[in-house]
C-alpha cells in the first residue's frame, strides 16, 4: 500500500502537513490528522485481509491504524476500528495492539524508539492483532453489534486503512 518513496495513493484530512516520508517511512508528527489509503489495491476497500505495519514510536507518542474505515474530512474516524499504537502516552492506558474501546490491551507489548510489527488480521467477523508475533487482542463481532457508545459505526463492513497523527507531541 506504501511505495516507500512518497504518499501516492494516500489522502490526508484536516492537517496534511502532519504526514511526510523520511528514509522510506511514513512519519506522523503534527496536529491531528488521518492519512487514508485511497489507492488502487482492491479499490481501497478491504474486508478479509492481513495487514502488517512496521512501526516506531517516540516517547509519549499516541497513534493508531484504522481498519474498515472511510475517508472523512475532519475528526476521529467514526467508521471501522482503531488498532492502537501507544507504548507510553501518559493520558490513555490503552496500549499498542488494543482494538480501541472494544478489546483493550493494558500491558506494554512494544517499546518506544524500537521498530516493532503490528499484524492485523480480519477474517469473517474476527479481528486478531499481533505485536511482534504475539497475539495481544482477538475479538469476534457478536450478532446484533451496534458499535460502541462513542463510535456506533465500529462495525465490520468493508473499508479502507488509515494512519493516525494524534497530536503535536506524538511522532
Amino acid at each position: 500500500l506504501f511505495n516507500g518513496t512518497d504518499l501516492a495513493g494516500w489522502k490526508a484530512n484536516e492537517n496534511p502537513q502532519t504526514f511526510s516520508v523520511n528514509e522510506g517511512a511514513i512519519v506522523a508528527s503534527g496536529p491531528r490528522s488521518h492519512l487514508f489509503y485511497m489507492g488502487d489495491v482492491r479499490g481501497h476497500s478491504f474486508r478479509n485481509f492481513e495487514l502488517k505495519v512496521d512501526v516506531m514510536t517516540r516517547p509519549g507518542a499516541n497513534g493508531g491504524i484504522y481498519i474498515l474505515t472511510g475517508f472523512q474530512e475532519t475528526g476521529w474516524p467514526g467508521k471501522g476500528f482503531e488498532i492502537q499504537v501507544n507504548n507510553s502516552y501518559p493520558r490513555d492506558p490503552r496500549r499498542t495492539g488494543s482494538i480501541y474501546q472494544v478489546k483493550d490491551v493494558l500491558t506494554q507489548e512494544a517499546r518506544d524508539n524500537e521498530w516493532f510489527t503490528e499484524h492485523i488480521v480480519v477474517r469473517g467477523d474476527t479481528i486478531t492483532v499481533r505485536v511482534n508475533d504475539k497475539v495481544v487482542a482477538e475479538w469476534t463481532q457478536p450478532p446484533g453489534w451496534n458499535g460502541t457508545a462513542e463510535f456506533p459505526e465500529r462495525k465490520l463492513p468493508p473499508g479502507t486503512i488509515a494512519l493516525q497523527g494524534h497530536d503535536p507531541g506524538s511522532t
